[in-house]
């Protein structure tokens, strides 16, 4: 940590009564040794993190700290406070500051140096050092490393602690295994020491704790064959876990990253309290796109398939998009309910609006709805490329797609847009560039030139082409009838019930709401099928459940009682813990009544202007019986075939004794066979 800190940067005797005072007692040292541009700047970025969670740990620390433009140099600067400045931690003031500057561009070798600090802090020998220190010189040397400092085990990096004596391991049974995951808004300190949190109790307690930390630096995944081994999961972060799917079936305990810092045996002893009951999180594939950072994001998918990016990148802007879609276009559908159809063409209520007439505010509730409806395709594109660029994408994403609107491009111009936004902003990313240009290069450069270029490609190259093709859908989803009808509703049924809110569900889906932005005939009779087939899978299994008990766990009937307000709200991923505990005869049912179900509604002409709601909404849907008539028949299917295979199953348990497993109310969830 050579360059990170000298002398100059420490201060044995800050005397800074708040800590808005510390973080400008220690910036004014960086200004100073020329690691930070614009000490007012940087002080508002400090100030910009420190709103969206307090930096202060227990053990007496405050660790403020940030990504800036203003700073060119990673840089740390530490202060020891006699009086002790609140920092907001739970057991008091810090009287150990550390101010962290990273560079908004920072490389990954820096960060990476950054988070080991943040795991040396964990050390009661580090900071106990740190108290004692006498000469600035020598506390940065020790915070260097250039001291004998004895640094903890490396297991949250992913290794296998030893077995203490004692432990499970050490007594020749397999001990209790807990994969992990610790995010944090900056990335830079509380991820590391979650994590070093985590692992030190996993070893007071004999349990094996493996760790995934993603950091601004980039993560490193956890090994497949770890996490399947792992009998619970723990997530602690602040922002969203990236792919989450991977830790589908299994025990979780989710809480904010301080928590992993605090009370680390807490949380380990309440997922072995989760994995006892077999209780089962319901974790959704679709969420396991690029939330975060995306620079650190895609550092642990650069070797992935090609598809499975694509894959990614898409659901990221259609995570996004959803709220929009649901907001407005239950406003809209309410304000058709209230003043019929024609309500879209009534003047704006801005200038025309009288407070006792329904229409007045049938007409608010329209035109609030079509402006969140109006960020539907732009949102869509900027998050395609957040989630393959990060920040800087988001302004040519955005801008590509307002003008996928403006040349008629539509839904599919959005998608194109938001590919060749993120595409062109990581072509820009991999150009070398001069140190003292890193900073403005994610603020100004790359935001300035990715525009000009996707501005260029959608005016000019690709928008028109799209907008014929866009028409050319329309026009196809009008002139549906008979058994073309049926065959759509069928495969849309299939993709919504197949994985139940994960990539094929949110195909099926997007494809529905991207109708909506310009409703039609057939793009409503689209949108109907499409949430018909979704309420199918939790109604089935809470159905399933109730009529025959004895063929789930006490676990999957209490998570039947939930499915019954899950499938009526619309809500697919109630089947979840379903599918995972038992895919080979849960997912066969469920899209097999989902294939019923879309394809009754298509034939009956059904027709939905409300992109969410389930029943709720039925009152704005056309032909409202026949189409709770489709959903009670496709139920009635999934339920039917689940019963049959699950009760094939107990008929013949294997000798391991399977079905004693799934029948008992005691027993862990089994994954079948």
């Amino acid at each position: 940590m050579s360059e990170l800190i000298t002398a100059e940067l420490v201060d044995l005797d800050l005397s800074a009564a708040t800590k808005d005072a510390a973080a400008r007692s220690l910036a004014e040292r960086m200004v100073a040794a020329h690691r930070v541009t614009d000490l007012d700047g940087f002080l508002a970025d400090v100030a910009a993190r420190e709103a969206q969670m307090p930096t202060g740990l227990d053990g007496g620390i405050g660790i403020p700290h940030c990504r800036s433009e203003h700073v060119n140099a990673p840089t740390l600067a530490f202060g020891r406070s006699a009086a002790g400045i609140d920092f907001g931690a739970a057991d008091g003031p810090a009287d150990l500051i550390f101010l962290i500057a990273a560079p908004a561009g920072a490389d990954d070798d820096h960060l990476t140096i950054l988070s080991g600090l943040a795991r040396r802090l964990m050390d009661p020998e580090f900071t106990a050092a740190l108290r004692a220190g006498t000469a600035p010189a020598a506390v940065a040397a020790l915070i260097r490393g250039e001291e004998p400092v004895e640094e903890p085990a490396p297991e949250a990096e992913g290794t296998e602690p030893e077995a203490e004596p004692g432990s499970a391991e050490a007594a020749g049974s397999a001990p209790f295994r807990i994969v992990a995951v610790t995010s944090c808004p900056t990335g830079i300190a509380h991820t590391y020491m979650a994590a070093e949190s985590l692992a030190a109790a996993g070893r007071a307690e004999g349990v094996e704790v493996t760790v995934e930390t993603q950091g601004s630096g980039g993560f490193r995944k956890l090994d497949p064959a770890v996490i399947a081994a792992a009998d619970a999961v723990i997530w602690a972060h602040d922002v969203e876990v990236r792919e989450k799917a991977r830790f589908r079936g299994k025990p979780l305990v989710d809480v904010g990253v301080k928590a992993g810092i605090n009370r680390p045996a807490e949380l380990i002893a309440e997922a072995r309290r989760k994995a006892e009951r077999g209780e089962i999180a319901a974790v959704s594939e679709a969420d396991g796109g690029n939330s975060g950072d995306g620079e650190a994001g895609r550092s642990g998918e650069d070797h992935a398939h090609f598809g499975v990016r694509l894959r990614t990148y898409l659901m990221s802007g259609v995570s996004y998009m959803v709220p929009f879609v649901a907001a407005g276009g239950l406003l809209i559908a309410l304000s058709f309910a209230i003043g019929g159809y024609e309500i879209a063409s009534a003047k704006s209520v801005a200038d025309h609006f009288v407070w006792g007439e329904a229409d007045s505010w049938a007409a608010l509730l329209n035109q609030i709805g079509s402006a969140a409806f109006a960020f539907l395709v732009p949102v869509l594109a900027g998050y395609i490329a957040y989630g393959m660029a990060d920040r800087p994408a988001l302004v040519p994403g955005f801008v590509g797609g307002s003008i996928a609107l403006t040349v008629n491009a539509g839904f599919l111009g959005g998608l194109v847009a938001g590919l060749l936004a993120g595409a062109v902003v990581m072509a820009i990313q991999r150009v070398p560039v001069h140190a003292t240009l890193r900073g403005i290069m994610p603020v100004l450069v790359i935001p300035l030139i990715a525009s000009a270029v996707v501005g260029f490609l959608m005016f000019i190259v690709v928008g028109k082409p799209i907008a014929s093709l866009q028409n050319a859908l329309t026009d196809w989803l009008n002139g549906l009838s008979g058994s073309n009808a049926v065959i759509l509703g069928v495969v849309l049924g299939l993709m919504m019930c197949f994985d139940m809110g994960g990539p094929l569900n949110k195909v099926a889906y997007a494809f529905a709401v991207g109708g909506l932005a310009d409703p039609t005939d057939g793009s409503l009779k689209v949108m109907a099928a499409v949430m018909a087939a979704g309420m199918v899978p939790p109604l089935a299994m809470a159905l399933a459940t109730t009529v025959r008990k004895k063929l789930f766990t006490k676990t999957e009937r209490e998570n039947g009682r939930a499915a019954w307000v899950l499938g009526a709200s619309f809500i697919t991923e109630g089947a979840i813990p379903f599918a995972a505990a038992d895919p080979l005869r849960v997912i066969p049912s469920v899209m097999a009544g989902g294939a019923v179900t879309g394809a009754l509604s298509m034939a009956f002409g059904a027709t939905l202007r409300a992109p969410h709601g389930g029943v709720f909404v039925v009152p704005l849907i056309g032909e409202p019986f026949l189409y709770l008539l489709a959903i009670a028949a496709g139920t009635l299917v999934a339920t039917a075939l689940v019963v049959l295979l699950k009760g094939a199953r107990r008929a013949a348990p294997d000798p391991a004794g399977e079905a004693g497993a799934t029948g008992s109310d005691d027993s862990r969830v089994v994954v079948a066979a």
